[in-house]
């Protein structure tokens, strides 16, 4: 039996948890509403404010989806009762960061700004103050599109391990490398 898999989740009050036609599972709450369509060798049951996730047979398929969608409905249930949040970083000289509404300006040391366009679920925040590393506050109930964003923006400019500039998340470690020595 999965270890994972086989833990109930809990709900609190505001959260309102439906099993509709072909396996999907709508949570909804004060923050949102997400939906995830389950595979047909699952099965989820709601009990007393408790979801429990089941599986049909001992097939290795079963047993590797049984963990994930316990975790994919727990996430949705977090997001929609708390949300959830990350912070970025840019490291580097000259690097600055702006939002208008749903879109954010990165200067990252390239010739041009980068624009990016944020979806309506994020929201966002920047923080540029003086002496300290630029900041990007980010806010979603759906914990995959804000890993995807986050991703993202972090790919425009990676942390190098030689000076430790990029975008980073805040209290990374990044490995640096010493450069190169001087020969005799």
């Amino acid at each position: 039996m999965s270890r994972i898999g086989k833990l109930p989740i809990t709900f609190p009050a505001g959260v309102k948890v439906a099993i509709g036609d072909n396996q999907v599972v709508t949570v909804k709450g004060p923050k949102g509403e997400l939906k995830q369509q389950l595979g047909e060798n699952v099965n989820v049951e709601i009990d007393d404010g408790e979801i429990i996730i089941g599986r049909l047979d001992e097939s290795k398929e079963s047993r590797s989806m049984h963990g994930l969608y316990r975790s994919l409905i727990n996430n949705m249930v977090i997001g929609v009762s708390e949300g959830f949040r990350k912070e970025l970083e840019l490291v580097g000289v000259g690097y600055r960061v702006s939002n208008v509404g749903q879109i954010i300006e990165l200067s990252l040391g390239f010739s041009h700004s980068i624009f990016l366009q944020l979806p309506e679920e994020i929201k966002v925040e920047t923080k540029m103050e003086r002496n300290k590393n630029p900041l990007i506050l980010l806010e979603s109930y759906d914990k995959q599109l804000l890993g995807q964003v986050c991703a993202k923006i972090r790919s425009f400019r990676k942390p190098e391990p030689y000076k430790g500039k990029g975008v980073r998340f805040v209290g990374e470690e990044v490995r640096r490398k010493s450069g190169k020595t001087a020969s005799k």
